[in-house]
């Protein structure tokens, strides 16, 4: 089988190497040189089979996505099928469908789990699309997902749209279960009476109710760098949490952790917070509480 893969960054490399890996003859397209198999997109679909090409997108999502499509759209032929891995916005799935469909072409939408570790692991696949060409990718999606029972690492979720809306979902899942971990991380860590954090951290990751890989992940990081101190407490949100909170409201599902979890990566970004400063205004109002002055000395 032959794909073409348009993105060779850190998962779109090691997506070709795993499928090359696998006996898939892979095309790989970017931008930048030193990594690309082709000098342009116009070459990649050139060295494909007409009719039958698949070409897998893994690109940022929003503009550069919708870029790349177009173009595709431009050059593909009636029988090709694009495939979007890249953590899209669902809402963008059938806007992309309905372009490519009007040159015969397919779309599968796909979200991939796994990241830098998915050369060595596989990635979880969950994908959208008509089951016609999901079945025709079938070799492509076993040589992506993990070892093992296709059901526990592949998914054909529904629709287009349905993959990239449960890669949405997953990724809410997990800004929650990071929270909840970093939490009871700092919270051992508070307490004057656990000598060892790390290696309680380290005894949860078997045999526990709480065992996970992020818990493993964070085992590792605190192994190579007790204390996190070469680490700000600066983090950054990918679109995904958002857009989960999002659906949770317009669907009124309750959703407060992965909500909560949300906020706490806005508050991590805050020098200050106006709100806190707020409270403590407020405290002292109404109850003569003591406050701290701002500056160097204060908090």
């Amino acid at each position: 089988m032959k794909i073409g893969l348009v993105g060779l960054g850190k998962m779109g490399a090691n997506m070709r190497e795993r499928l090359r890996g696998a006996g898939i003859d892979v095309v790989g397209y970017d931008r930048n040189a030193a990594v690309t198999d082709v000098p342009s997109l116009e070459a990649m679909v050139e060295a494909l089979p007409a009719g039958e090409r698949n070409v897998w997108v893994m690109v940022p999502s929003g503009e550069v996505t919708d870029a790349v499509i177009r173009q595709l759209a431009g050059l593909l032929t009636a029988g090709d099928v694009v495939i979007d891995g890249g953590n899209s916005y669902y809402q963008d799935d059938q806007p992309h469908a309905d372009l490519l469909a009007e040159h015969g072409v397919g779309f599968v939408d796909a979200g991939v789990s796994g990241g830098v570790w998915g050369l060595a692991n596989g990635y979880g696949l969950m994908v959208g699309g008509d089951k016609a060409a999901v079945d025709r990718l079938m070799p492509v999606f076993d040589a992506l997902r993990p070892e093992g029972p296709r059901a526990e690492g592949f998914v054909h979720a529904g629709k287009v749209g349905a993959g990239h809306f449960a890669k949405m979902v997953h990724n809410g899942v997990e800004y929650g279960l990071m929270q909840a971990y970093a939490e009871g991380y700092e919270l051992l860590a508070a307490k004057d009476l656990v000598d060892d954090v790390e290696g309680t951290l380290k005894a949860w990751t078997r045999g526990t109710v709480v065992r996970s890989w992020l818990l493993e992940l964070l085992v590792q990081a605190l192994e190579q760098d007790p204390g996190l101190s070469a680490i700000d407490d600066w983090v950054e949100d990918s679109g995904e949490g958002r857009w989960t909170v999002d659906e949770a409201i317009d669907l009124a599902v309750p959703a407060p952790v992965i909500s909560a979890s949300l906020f706490a990566r806005f508050a991590s970004r805050q020098e200050e917070s106006p709100a806190l400063k707020a409270v403590a205004a407020l405290r002292q109002q109404f109850g003569g509480h003591a406050v701290k002055p701002s500056g160097p000395d204060g908090a």
